[in-house]
Order: C-alpha cells, then sequence, then structure tokens
C-alpha cells in the first residue's frame, strides 16, 4: 500500500463548495508532489480550541470502473433505446442507484422469464450463469451484457479448470448474485465455501488438482485466511492464475484500514446488500475503529453513536454515488465535525468500456 496522502481543509458549508472538495472520481485537488504532500500532511493547528472534530475521509471509495460501467450502460440503453429498458436483478448493490434508475425507465426484475418475449434485458454487473443466457436466447430476448470485466475473469477460470477436470472451491457467500452466476459455470466442478464449517464437508476426487478462487468482493483479510484453512486440509491446493479479489475491493480496504485506528466511529455508506460495503464494516472494526456503522445515506445517522467521539471515519462502498457522501459530510458538520482530512492511499485509473452491444447504438 502506498503512503497516505493527508490533506486538511476546512470542511465546506455550501453544496457548491462541497461539491468542488469532494471530487467523484478523479480527487484532482490532492497533493501530487512530495513537497505538497509534506505540506498537507501538517496537522491542523487549532489555538485554544482543544481537541477538534474531525471527519477522516477515505479515498479511494465511491464508484469503482466496473459499476460506473454497468450504470452508465443503463442510461445509455435509456437514452438510445427509450423505456422500458429491463434489468435482471439489481443493475449495482445501491438502493439510491436503482431508485433513481428506475424512475428514468428501467425496469428491475428477478429472473429473465419475467421480461417481455423479444424486449431488451441487461444483465446487472454481478455476472450470469450459462443457464441464464441459455433461457433469455430462449425468449429471443436481446441482451446486454453489464457483467464488470474482473467477475468475466473469474467466470473464464471456472471454464478453463473445469475442462482441465479441477474440483473447484469457490470462496463466498453462498445466495450471493455473483456467487450463483460463478458458479453456474461448471456446477458440477464447483463447490462453494462460504464458512470454516463448510470446509469440512468438502469432498474431492483427486487433492492433488483442487483450486480455489474467489468472489470478487471479500475481504481480502478473511479470505487469506480461509486459503490457510483450506490449505490445511488441502496440501497441494493451487492457486488462481491471478487475484481475483478486484482492485477497488482491496483499495477500499487498505483506505480504511489507514483511518481506523485514527477514528473513534467509522461511518461507511453503502446499502445492506452490498457485500463490499459490509465487509469495509468488519475491516474497520478489525483495524483498531472503536465503532463502526453501515447507512444508505445520511438520513440513518444517529447522533448517539458520537457521543465523545473526536475523530469520525468516513468511507463508501464500490457502488455509492458520491453525492451520498457529500451529504453524510455535511450532516456530520451539523454535530460539530468542522474539520476534514482525506486520507488518500491510492490513485485510481482503472476505466471499462462499455458493454459491445451499446458501443455502436
Amino acid at each position: 500500500m502506498d503512503n497516505p496522502v493527508l490533506l486538511t481543509v476546512d470542511l465546506p458549508s455550501t453544496p457548491e463548495e462541497c461539491s468542488s472538495v469532494l471530487k467523484p472520481r478523479g480527487y484532482a485537488d490532492l497533493p501530487s508532489t512530495p513537497e505538497e504532500r509534506n505540506s498537507a500532511s501538517k496537522p491542523r493547528q487549532n489555538p485554544g480550541s482543544g481537541a477538534s472534530k474531525t471527519v477522516l475521509l477515505a479515498g479511494p471509495r465511491g464508484f469503482c470502473a466496473g459499476v460506473d460501467r454497468a450504470v452508465t450502460a443503463v442510461e445509455r440503453a435509456l437514452e438510445t433505446y427509450g423505456a422500458p429498458i429491463y434489468v435482471r436483478h439489481e443493475i449495482v448493490h445501491n438502493r439510491h442507484v436503482v431508485n433513481r434508475l428506475a424512475e428514468m425507465g428501467a425496469v428491475f426484475v428477478d429472473e429473465v422469464d419475467e421480461v417481455p418475449a423479444g424486449a431488451r434485458v441487461i444483465f446487472s454487473a454481478h455476472g450470469v450463469s450459462p443457464a441464464v443466457r441459455t433461457m433469455a436466447q430462449q425468449r429471443g430476448l436481446r441482451t446486454i451484457d453489464a457483467t464488470c470485466p474482473l467477475v468475466t475473469k473469474v467466470h473464464k477460470e471456472v471454464t478453463r479448470f473445469a475442462a482441465e477436470d479441477y474440483d473447484i472451491l469457490l470462496i463466498g457467500h453462498r445466495g450471493h448474485e455473483e456467487v450463483e452466476g460463478t458458479a453456474g459455470e461448471a456446477p458440477t466442478h464447483v463447490q462453494v465455501v462460504s464458512s470454516f464449517e463448510d470446509i469440512d464437508n468438502i469432498i474431492v476426487r483427486d487433492p492433488n488438482k483442487v483450486v480455489w478462487l474467489s468472489q470478487t468482493t471479500l475481504s481480502v483479510d478473511e479470505t487469506a485466511v480461509m486459503v490457510m484453512k483450506l490449505r490445511e486440509r488441502f496440501p497441494n491446493l493451487n492457486n488462481p492464475p491471478s487475484d481475483d479479489i478486484c482492485y477497488a475491493t482491496q483499495n477500499r480496504q487498505d483506505a480504511v484500514k489507514a483511518i481506523a485506528d485514527k477514528s473513534d466511529v467509522v461511518v461507511v455508506v453503502g446499502s445492506e446488500n452490498s457485500s463490499n460495503s459490509v465487509r469495509l464494516v468488519e475491516v474497520a472494526l478489525h483495524n483498531g475503529a472503536k465503532a463502526a456503522y453501515r447507512i444508505d445515506d445520511a438520513g440513518e445517522i444517529d447522533p448517539l453513536w458520537f457521543d465523545g467521539a473526536i475523530n469520525v471515519g468516513v468511507t463508501s462502498g464500490a457502488s455509492v454515488p458520491e453525492n451520498l457522501v457529500t451529504d453524510t459530510i455535511k450532516r456530520l458538520r451539523t454535530l460539530g465535525y468542522l474539520n476534514l482530512e482525506i486520507v488518500q492511499t491510492a490513485t485510481e485509473t482503472t476505466r471499462f468500456a462499455l458493454p459491445r452491444e451499446l458501443k455502436t447504438a
């Protein structure tokens, strides 16, 4: 992990000032030279005021490249083809994003058999199994695949190892859309491992032909422990050809680690069904935060959480738009947190092209 960059600024008081400071993706105003970093990292001086109530804002946070691609895909499809555009499951796991797209004309369904024959349907960022693709084809649906390319990479790994007749141990949350889609690539070869108890029930045909893969949004540290436990039972366990946990998940967890032990309370903005947001709460608690809470938006903040708290850490999951973070900062300001320190641990430049079905639209 890069050394954190600490930037202390006056917390903006108007929406316009907030928008100019809390850049949604680029953080272009962060210090870029060693001299600027040294200057920015000096602690804020408040003579005579005692301990200052401060927000520690983690970066990177919010939208990752895969989420940005998926949300843009729905917006572009609506612009190009008009409403309704059907989407299988939530395009990303954020209530506010889903509600906004629904207001624009997106119709979210649980399964493709709910989509009228011949209509357009978008597959969410979490991916789908071959069985879903087959059903869509049988119904004559015009599909747009918004699966995150990093999830697609894991699908291809499953296909490859299944073709080589490996037993595949997929570490992930049973029932999660991504895990269901990934396991569906080779259901006779994949066993989902969600807990240590699952390890005792694994049956493999050849202990020398076993490989582990993982859901892309897991806790990096907890996955490492799970792999260690798997290797105790299967000493010749093979590793994936590259890390399956996505760069954005890891970056957001690293950023939380950088603020956790300095925070009395950490607030994670993200929906309940967002795996990576829930993991950020766990990472904060495991790395020194005295308390950590997940909220969908600023309206869920309970002032009692901050009784006696001086430093409050703030971050957001990979499917959270930046305006929800801005609203959270503004709410904390009303509770007396008038200083803002931005702690940046990495700079993200990854971008994904739109689904091929939309490139020529």
